[in-house]
């Protein structure tokens, strides 16, 4: 049996957003800039993805700006609100330690530049308390940037209380909604949000797209020079294919996101259940507020890598962590900030689940671990310890 569950990674392009690309693949080619008739056929379909985006975010078109994906969105709002707020002498930025490294890597730079950074806990439920933010920001606070959801062990953090705070604070609020957007409901107005970045693969949409959203009356910095595409702040000829394979995928998302997340839920539950029977195993973030197809599971004794391999060999397409850091050998700084131990972290497997798995995917998911896990401990020194200490106690 085929099992794919790293949908955190990325998922399959849907029917849908294939449909809707196609017609802009083929037929309607022309340059989105150009006034001739294909042209502004094709300028339509960016204006009408721009509105559908807008729409799941309950934004305004006009705050609706496309990336090439996530990290290129994250990058935009957090060094454009730091370049901005610099002017202003605010140049502290506070942040969580177990954000995407789109992130983190991003204001490790700003902190080179002289910026101050603080970096909040997360604690073992792995959810950022809303009163450390409150007790972080200060007068020359110029951002907090948290994560909607975290892309490996799926907790979803109070971002409406977060973004309150902020805005209490007149402090502005950037959330990383890679993973949440079409999967847990968004709204940017409700939520608190000023600035928000989403990417299209997350959600069955094509990849090399993706979005920030940027509340009106927050004037990012350029971030590409040389045309006027993008409202002149991010220049180059649109990938209008891609914009509108991200839209209906989206919306699509969006229309089925109650029925899909109660089927995933229902999914997830069942794997963790199976998976936690297997001797010296423990669920990695909080058991119910996490993302509806999340699994993150460590096993004692156990390296992750190994264990992904022998899946592979089983047809099962995992992970153990972040696709974008599959290949260090260090353990994940996620499962680090939220206390396990290096022995323990490195034993960790991510399996993300979509609509489109099964009950029989999930069985034969929870039928081959064991297996893999006995075989690696049997040849696991670390195990061979762990045994020996648990036995003198």
């Amino acid at each position: 049996m085929q099992v794919y569950a790293d949908n955190a990674a990325t998922t399959k392009l849907s029917k849908t957003a294939l449909d809707a690309m196609m017609p802009y693949l083929t037929d309607i080619y022309g340059n989105a800039s150009s006034l001739y008739r294909i042209g502004q056929e094709a300028h339509h379909g960016v204006q009408a993805a721009r509105e559908k985006i807008a729409k799941a975010l309950n934004a305004q078109t006009s705050e609706i700006y496309f990336t090439s994906g996530g990290s290129e969105a994250d990058n935009w709002a957090i060094k454009g609100v730091a370049e901005l707020m610099a002017k202003k002498g605010k140049k502290h930025i506070i942040t969580s330690s177990f954000e995407h490294h789109a992130v983190l890597h991003t204001v490790k730079r700003l902190e080179e530049q002289g910026f101050e950074i603080t970096y909040l806990p997360v604690y073992e439920n792995g959810i950022v308390h809303v009163q450390d933010v409150r007790d972080a920001i200060r007068e020359d606070t110029a951002l907090v940037t948290i994560m909607y959801a975290n892309n490996e062990i799926g907790t979803i953090q109070p971002i409406p209380e977060i973004g309150a705070v902020c805005h209490e604070k007149g402090v502005l609020f950037h959330t990383d909604a890679v993973q949440a957007a079409g999967h847990v409901p968004l709204d940017v107005k409700a939520q608190n949000i000023d600035l928000l970045s989403m990417s299209a693969h997350k959600f069955h949409g094509p990849k090399g797209i993706g979005a920030l959203y940027c509340k009106q009356g927050v004037r990012l910095p350029n971030l590409i020079e040389g045309g006027a595409q993008e409202r002149g702040r991010r220049a180059g000829t649109e990938s209008v294919y891609a914009m509108v394979g991200m839209a209906a995928a989206l919306e699509e998302s969006c229309a089925h996101m109650e029925e899909n997340a109660a089927k995933m839920r229902k999914l997830r539950d069942r794997l963790i259940d199976g998976l936690l029977k297997i001797e010296a195993s423990h669920l990695n973030g909080d058991r119910q507020n996490r993302l509806p197809g999340n699994v993150n599971v460590s096993f004692e004794g156990v390296e992750g890598e190994s264990l992904l391999l022998y899946l592979d060999m089983k047809g099962v397409s995992a992970s153990s962590g972040s696709a974008c850091t599959s290949g260090s050998l260090d353990p994940s700084h996620v499962l680090l900030a939220i206390g396990l131990p290096h022995e323990i972290a490195h034993g960790s497997l991510r399996l993300s689940l979509c609509e489109s798995n099964t009950e029989e995917e999930v069985d034969y998911i929870i039928a081959c671990v064991p297996e893999i896990i006995e075989r690696l401990r049997s040849m696991s020194p670390l195990w061979e310890r762990i045994q020996k200490e648990r036995g003198n106690q």
